[in-house]
């Protein structure tokens, strides 16, 4: 596991809307704050109904000694984006030392960005390092919007033609097939942006005959189906059944209640803790990328660290023996 516990204080310095429901947060750091490369996220501690709660997020460059996020206010929040929406100068707030789990790889001479939404978070860093190291970079930028993008004006003048946009509210979407067949069959693909768009960008990668270790991606939090519900965990062989809050998530819930569980990513993406279906209710909203679409339909086993249920109740097994 590479779990960052390296807790700081930090000051909010600066705070302000740079996109339509797009916040820019920036910290100043209490003590040194080793440098970060494109793709790192932090944990911040944020406070949810008066409880204490993680939320995870893209560092975004930005001034030596200093970190900076961009946060969107998401109707379905789970209150992560409502607590850094309510920041102003002077706040304080504690958060973990950047790590990075979306690295660029720096092997290949032509890069493939492509950002969808708030996706674009650590897509923007790449672009960035790529950028000032001369490397063959192209980007491709899909929003429902232009005044919904973030940081559009900075690419614009990074890439030049090397960036494509897409409107949503315009009638424009990504051409994924097309996008794939440019890249020369040594590129790279990084992208990050909703689960849909990851999952169809990995089903265009894999019918291309492309190489999975050439695509990289990240998904971010709340894009699930459906609206956070409470729904209930019940757990065999422990006798236990807690409720799971909508502002959290069932792995939490099994934590607060006793039971330990293995993780690391908390982002869907790794799969450790991930959980066996014996008994459900209703329909599991996956929101990982771990699994693919024929056993996220199968509804067997779920991600206990993003994936839920719209309410109802579900029976796992933990592989707890007495």
């Amino acid at each position: 596991m590479r779990m960052n516990v390296d807790w700081r204080s930090a000051r909010v310095v600066r705070a302000e809307t740079i996109a339509e429901d797009v916040r820019l947060v920036e910290f100043e750091v209490d003590g040194f704050l080793p440098s970060f490369e494109p793709g790192s996220h932090t944990n911040i501690a944020v406070v949810i109904d008066d409880q204490r709660a993680i939320r995870t997020y893209t560092c975004i460059p930005g001034s030596p000694g200093a970190l900076a996020i961009a946060v969107k206010l998401h109707p379905n929040s789970r209150g992560g984006s409502r607590f850094i929406w309510s920041l102003q100068p002077g706040y304080e707030v504690e958060f973990t030392i950047p790590e990075n789990r979306f690295e660029l790889s720096w092997r290949t001479p032509s890069y493939l960005l492509m950002a969808g939404g708030i996706g674009v978070t650590p897509i923007y860093g790449m672009a960035r390092a790529l950028a000032s190291r001369g490397m063959a970079v192209r980007m491709v930028y899909g929003a429902r919007s232009r005044e919904a993008m973030p940081f559009v004006e900075e690419l614009e003048i990074l890439l030049g033609d090397k960036l494509r946009l897409f409107e949503a509210d315009r009638g424009q979407l990504i051409d994924l097939e097309a996008e794939i067949a440019s890249l020369p069959a040594n590129g790279e693909l990084y992208v990050c942006g909703p689960l849909p768009m990851l999952d169809a960008v990995k089903r265009a990668w894999t019918a291309a005959g492309r190489s999975s270790s050439r695509l990289r991606y990240e998904v971010f939090g709340d894009n699930g189906k459906f609206a956070e519900k409470p729904f209930e965990v019940s757990v065999v062989n422990r006798d236990i059944t807690v409720t799971v809050r909508p502002d959290q998530s069932m792995l939490d819930a099994l934590a607060d209640a006793g039971i330990d569980m293995i993780h690391d990513c908390l982002r869907g993406e790794c799969g450790l803790c991930a959980v066996k279906v014996l008994e459900r209710d209703g329909e599991i909203d996956h929101r990982d990328v771990f699994f693919g679409d024929e056993e996220k339909a199968e509804n067997l086993r779920m991600c206990s660290c993003v994936s839920r249920l719209p309410g109802g109740r579900v029976l796992i097994d933990i592989g707890y023996r007495r």
